[in-house]
């Protein structure tokens, strides 16, 4: 079942994506060659403390950080490691914020030093598909209208879609209804109405879109060895259309 938040609801998540882009900012910073994703990890927990929120991810199915820290090949739900990023390096960095019961969820990925042009046109064009997905977002549109936006833009510039992660609901729980593909036909799935809220969070892969899980459960890496990246927001449905509330 899908639950339609009111607008205090709405307001309540909006804070958590406030500290949350506020501490993404932080990160953003942080980023250079010889960190590691343990520190970072570290950073996040603090900030979060420090403005009264936790990190949901936690605890959650006994996953034991407060990020995903994906490195490369690695799609999603990466661990943080005491190994240092090296130039030429991406990593995204994902995490979900409670605070007041309400919760907020947003990825970016980061160029560690200089980055090949194909890392680059990656990052790029993965940020631009997560915006070309948001503008279909609108009141009356389907969620496939979302989904298939993004894969035509990931598509048209030669990168892959990855299907085995997905965007979702979100409010006081982390992973609610709707379920927002990054790809398939426009004008299918639940059409999407004011006051909904879920992220959507392409994944896109230099080569093809299969994945793989670690040893440890979690970690999920391109099956062929290529380059992921990953950007996602959380977002508000108006009768004005869709809000961001985890802008930047």
């Amino acid at each position: 079942m899908i639950t339609i938040k009111t607008k205090e609801q709405i307001d309540k998540m909006g804070r958590a994506g406030r500290i949350l882009a506020d501490c993404h900012k932080e990160i953003a910073k942080m980023i250079r060659p010889g960190i590691t994703s343990w520190e970072i990890d570290q950073f996040v927990e603090g900030f979060l403390a420090k403005h009264g929120a936790t990190p949901e991810q936690k605890g959650y199915h006994g996953y034991p950080y407060a990020t995903c820290a994906s490195v490369n090949d690695v799609i999603c739900h990466g661990f943080p490691k005491k190994e240092a990023l090296n130039d030429g390096d991406i990593v995204t960095i994902d995490m979900v914020v409670r605070i007041d019961g309400w919760l907020a969820d947003s990825a970016w990925s980061y160029a560690v030093g200089n980055i090949s042009p194909t890392a680059e046109k990656l990052l790029k064009v993965t940020k631009e598909s997560l915006y070309k997905g948001i503008e279909q977002a609108v009141p009356g549109n389907r969620i496939g209208d979302v989904s298939h936006a993004i894969q035509v833009y990931a598509e048209s510039h030669g990168f892959s879609v990855v299907r085995d992660f997905i965007g979702h609901g979100i409010g006081s729980e982390m992973h609610e209804e709707p379920q927002v593909p990054h790809y398939g036909p426009a004008g299918k799935g639940p059409r999407i109405k004011e006051g909904m809220v879920f992220t959507i969070e392409p994944m896109l892969n230099v080569g093809k879109f299969h994945a793989k899980v670690d040893a440890d459960g979690w970690t999920a890496r391109t099956y062929d060895g290529s380059l992921s990246a990953q950007y996602e927001h959380t977002i508000a449905i108006t009768n004005q259309g869709p809000v961001i509330l985890t802008e930047q």
